[in-house]
């Protein structure tokens, strides 16, 4: 079942063509990642999925519903976010913080219901259960980075789309909550900037450059030294993780 689809979908600034001619489905359950050299269209492509950008021509759907033609509550009730810009100005507790992905659920339904034990259960699951009652502006990028993922985890949606999850997290909390990202049976469209990360979650891969799509598909397919020599302009090689059969990156001088 198709979970998310666009079809030929662009984004201009003015004159300027920003993405072009996007087209792609991503399956119920899959998780893909997208890649590519900074400015190539990664955050501009998801923040038309989620409604911070309006495309200028084609179409997005979630479940077969045209996104121009859902309410932001059922949006919010299908998709959960987590966008690179996270500025917080007022003083939230790290409770309270999660307890804001809780919202999309109270527009459905009475609120209270089992609110505090989903909160503090996604807490744990992140490892932030022991900050539950700091202020959330006392804490590390990382730290912080964990709590809005236990936000968007406390929303309970199917559809995952994520901006840089593992941005300011140390390499061991990035795979603890890729791995958990992983484990939750959900849609993920994520943009991914660490290659080795996405070729070790990732069902599918898209390689954007441009503002196009240039290539799609596993990563033993998509993931080459020919590609990251013409997308990245890196020199590397590839190993196959003798644990895991994936795809390992080795960039040379």
């Amino acid at each position: 079942m198709t979970k998310l689809q666009i079809k030929n979908m662009g984004y201009k600034i003015g004159a300027q063509e920003i993405i072009k001619n996007i087209s792609l489905d991503i399956a119920q359950g899959e998780f893909v990642g997208v890649i590519g050299p900074n400015g190539s269209g990664k955050s501009t492509l998801l923040k038309n999925i989620y409604r911070v950008y309006k495309p200028s021509t084609g179409e997005i759907q979630l479940d077969g519903m045209d996104i121009k033609k859902t309410s932001y509550k059922q949006m919010a009730e299908k998709m959960s976010v987590l966008s690179q810009e996270n500025d917080v100005t007022f003083e939230f507790s790290v409770y309270e913080m999660v307890e804001l992905g809780r919202n999309a659920i109270h527009a459905k339904h009475r609120a209270g219901q089992d609110d505090e034990a989903i909160i503090l259960s996604c807490l744990q699951k992140v490892g932030m259960e022991r900050f539950a009652y700091r202020s959330f502006q006392s804490l590390s990028g990382g730290e912080k980075q964990r709590v809005l993922i236990g936000r968007a985890l406390a929303q309970q949606s199917e559809l995952f789309i994520l901006d840089e999850p593992t941005n300011h997290l140390d390499i061991g909390c990035q795979f603890k909550i890729m791995n958990l990202i992983k484990d939750q049976g959900l849609t993920v469209f994520s943009a991914i900037h660490d290659l080795n990360i996405a070729t070790h979650f990732c069902d599918r891969i898209i390689i954007m450059n441009k503002g196009e799509i240039v290539d799609m598909g596993t990563p033993s397919e998509v993931i080459t030294p020919e590609m990251i020599k013409n997308v990245f302009w890196a020199n590397a090689y590839i190993q196959t993780n003798k644990i895991t059969g994936k795809p390992n990156i080795v960039y040379t001088p």
